[in-house]
Order: C-alpha cells, then structure tokens, then sequence
C-alpha cells in the first residue's frame, strides 16, 4: 500500500514524496516530523544533548577522562564505528584508576531510549531509577544524543503547564 500511496501522492503534485519502507516507530525513532494531536508533546531525542561526548572501547580510560573534564561533561557515550551504543561512562567510571581500556571501565548494554518517546515518560523512569542520564537512539541503535534528567524533568513540567 505505501509505493501506492506515495505515487498517488506524486499524481496529485506533491512534490517531496517518500516510500518510507519501515514502520511508524522507526519513523518516529528517526526523529522524523510528526503531526497530529500529540505532535506537541516533548519527545525525548528533541531533549537530549547532541553535543555528547564519545569514546571508542579500545581508547584509554585515562584520555577520555580528561577529554569529558575538559567539556565539563560526567558522562561519556561509548560507541563503535557505526556510532552505535555500546556502553556508557558515568562518573564513577570515570573516576577509576589505572591505565585500562574504556572497554574495561564502560557499563556494557547501558538502558537506552528511543527519540519518540515522551519527556514525561522518561522524566518518571529516570527519577524513579535515579540515573542521571540516559543515551538516546535511533531503533537500530545510533546514538542519537543523551538526555539529561535535568532535561526530562524541565521538558515534562513544560508539558503540563
């Protein structure tokens, strides 16, 4: 139905016209626009800082700790070549001594978020757990930014206002 509806879309002069193949959420994951009555709720990959710093598994813990001062950050996104979640560096990872690897310092598989989500929603979940921040993705895993519990609670107060 959708090459369908897009070539339609086509004979009826739309210009900009996209088969989008994968599902809605994957759209929405995307941080693709959205319409409709809850188009203006705050969703979290709006939130989240793009700013965040990365680090690769294989560099030195001791680096990286310096590059996330440097930036006045307490959080570091561990990813690979594809900018794919793989672990995350909170404080306390930071803080551990020795030469070791970011590999062997990161929390493995940290808790992450996908951009649709609502701020409320993760505002609730990352008071309740008491994480500071969370990494936000597309739906196949790329870091999308980081969101700051700070910034979900601000961008849920928002809302309800």
């Amino acid at each position: 139905m959708s090459p369908r509806a897009a070539w339609r879309l086509e004979s009826l002069g739309f210009k900009q016209v996209f088969d989008f193949e994968a599902g809605k959420l994957d759209w929405l994951a995307a941080g693709l626009p959205i319409e409709g009555t809850d188009a203006h709720i705050a969703r979290v990959g709006d939130v989240a800082r793009k700013d965040v710093p990365t680090a690769t598994m294989d560099e030195r813990l001791s680096d990286v700790r310096e590059r996330a001062a440097s930036l006045g950050r307490d959080a570091v996104v561990v990813v690979n070549e594809q900018n794919i979640v793989m672990g995350l560096l909170r404080a306390k990872e930071l803080q551990q001594e020795g030469d070791c690897t970011v590999e062997q310092a990161m929390r493995p598989g940290p808790s992450t978020f996908r951009s649709y989500v609502s701020a409320k929603e993760v505002a609730e979940f990352m008071v309740e757990h008491k994480l500071d921040s969370s990494p936000i993705t597309t739906s196949d895993g790329k870091l999308v930014g980081l969101l700051y519990q700070v910034d979900a609670v601000r961008a849920a107060a928002n809302d309800a206002a």
